[in-house]
């Protein structure tokens, strides 16, 4: 936990304070906070301050803000899964909150078992989506939609997220373009599940405006592959 995130009723007085259970177990014995040290706190959906810790007991800590950090940037990216694996959705959430991504979309697909939508992770992704802002130091969360069918998202939904500064890429492994590098402009990304997306789901993408690129002849599990095209696509920012 690199920010400790406070809701914004939190932080109406002078002093704020953490009353959490979990921010509080992991202050007092991992961090070994003591009164005067510094603590980086953040107002969720606000912003984020350094503070000072003015006092410390078992069921509160109070921290005054000294001053105003930036809030580190989104990736100017649109990430679309088909719905993975109930323990890699955890994973693949945290993971894309910490990374900076603005926008995630959680999409149905021939191969996604259609038990994956009935799985409790999917009620704790606000939990996931915390952890990913408390690791990368940041206060905004992405935003979050979830699409049960395929074609209506990819023939109603998707056409409104591309334009001509907006692109939209599926990463395919059997595609002939190569995925681009190092992007200046905002794009959203195709990730399809662990088996692929079948040959008609590649031709509704490409027929409606999506360009199927290749990451090189390797498979990759999905939450390697979408660490991989974030760093790629978004290198130099």
């Amino acid at each position: 936990m690199n920010i400790v995130l406070l809701d914004p009723r939190q932080t109406q007085a002078a002093l704020w304070s953490i009353t959490s259970k979990r921010q509080l177990e992991h202050l007092q014995q991992h961090v070994k906070i003591q009164v005067g040290d510094t603590l980086k706190v953040g107002i969720r959906g606000g912003k984020r301050y350094c503070c000072e810790v003015i006092s410390v007991a078992e069921q509160a800590i109070q921290v005054k803000a000294l001053y105003e950090e930036n809030v580190p940037k989104k990736l100017p990216v649109t990430l679309i899964v088909a719905m993975p694996r109930p323990k890699v959705l955890r994973r693949l959430i945290m993971d894309s909150v910490t990374l900076g991504v603005e926008k995630i979309i959680l999409l149905h697909s021939y191969r996604v078992d259609k038990s994956y939508w009935q799985s409790p992770f999917l009620q704790q992704l606000e939990q996931y989506i915390t952890l990913g802002l408390e690791q990368a130091g940041d206060t905004i969360a992405p935003e979050i939609e979830i699409y049960k069918r395929f074609k209506p998202f990819v023939e109603d939904v998707l056409p409104h997220l591309m334009s001509a500064e907006c692109p939209a890429y599926v990463a395919h492994p059997y595609a002939e373009t190569t995925m681009p590098f190092a992007l200046k402009h905002p794009c959203s990304i195709v990730i399809g599940p662990e088996g692929g997306f079948i040959p008609y789901e590649i031709e509704l993408l490409v027929n409606n405006g999506c360009q199927a690129v290749s990451l090189g002849n390797r498979i990759l599990r999905t939450e390697t592959v979408i660490a991989y095209v974030l760093g790629r696509l978004f290198c130099t920012l």
